[in-house]
């Protein structure tokens, strides 16, 4: 079983604004729970502000707590699912790459760290005066979506830039800002995980992509070390174990079929390979999730 990739207009929207929704945490629950019940991905940049309620929120197998004054952001192609233990509230939402990009050409999603690696942290919490004061911004927006006025989209995409600006200061409150000025980086790094999403079943070696990136290996192990504090073996192992957790729980493959698929020498050391990075051996990890 394929995880379903749900996209910007299956869930209801204004017109004719396009590549952008948001709705209250409340509503969209409701009116999307055929959508979002199960486990899915998304095509689009997602950030989601919790105000109240409890519960957990998982991310491509990673579990996060849902709390009020947690705020959570997902790229393109990330697989989640919520799982609630009180009602929540809060805002949702999400827009297109182009949405955003188009109205600055200047300026890049890539730019901010909750999105410009799958590596960095996916969510942030706030203090209940910061929350405060986002969630006006936040229902701002949601005002502006509701009522079709002049220079409707450009005045959202600057509320949304003013919030990413906002969180992007809560976010690296206690992390040096120095590693997040080079753009070049931040466009090498980029470029780096759209290549191993392309060619990590088949290309193990760090070599393969620097050679790809025209740039030396030591130069490429510069850049994932300055950005993110890995080194691209890891960079490289990581999306192999993120697809072996798809695959376990997405697929009907046998665990063995799985190493082989991911070309591991035999399903022994798949497995002791697995567990020595989860804590948990393939066929129990299935359980957990399947």
């Amino acid at each position: 079983m394929k995880t379903p990739v749900l996209k910007i207009e299956q869930f209801k929207q204004a017109e004719p604004l396009t590549d952008f929704y948001i709705n209250t945490i409340a509503n969209h629950i409701n009116e999307n729970k055929n959508l979002i019940s199960k486990s899915h991905k998304h095509n689009f940049y997602l950030c989601v502000l919790f105000t109240k309620g409890e519960g957990i929120h998982e991310i491509d197998f990673s579990s996060y707590p849902i709390k009020p004054g947690k705020v959570f952001f997902l790229r393109p192609g990330q697989t989640h699912a919520w799982k609630f233990t009180s009602p929540p509230e809060g805002y949702i939402f999400f827009h297109s790459k182009e949405f955003y990009e188009l109205k600055f050409l200047e300026h890049k999603l890539k730019s901010f760290p909750f999105y410009y690696s799958f590596q960095n942290p996916p969510v942030l919490t706030l203090s209940k005066k910061s929350v405060d004061f986002l969630q006006k911004k936040y229902e701002e927006i949601y005002h502006e979506f509701q009522h079709n006025e002049a220079f409707r989209a450009l005045k959202i995409v600057n509320l949304i830039n003013g919030i990413y600006i906002d969180l992007l200061r809560e976010y690296t409150a206690t992390i040096n800002l120095e590693k997040f000025i080079s753009v070049n980086y931040l466009t090498i790094l980029e470029n780096l995980e759209q290549l191993i999403n392309t060619y990590f079943l088949k290309e193990k070696l760090p070599r393969f992509y620097a050679d790809k990136l025209s740039i030396t290996t030591k130069h490429l192990n510069r850049v994932v070390k300055e950005t993110i504090s890995k080194t691209t073996s890891e960079l490289i192992a990581d999306r192999i174990l993120l697809e072996a957790k798809r695959m376990m729980v997405h697929s009907d493959e046998s665990l063995t079929n799985i190493a082989s698929l991911l070309e591991f020498s035999d399903y022994a050391y798949f497995s002791k390979i697995f567990k020595a990075k989860t804590g948990l051996t393939p066929s129990n990890f299935r359980k957990k999730y399947g």
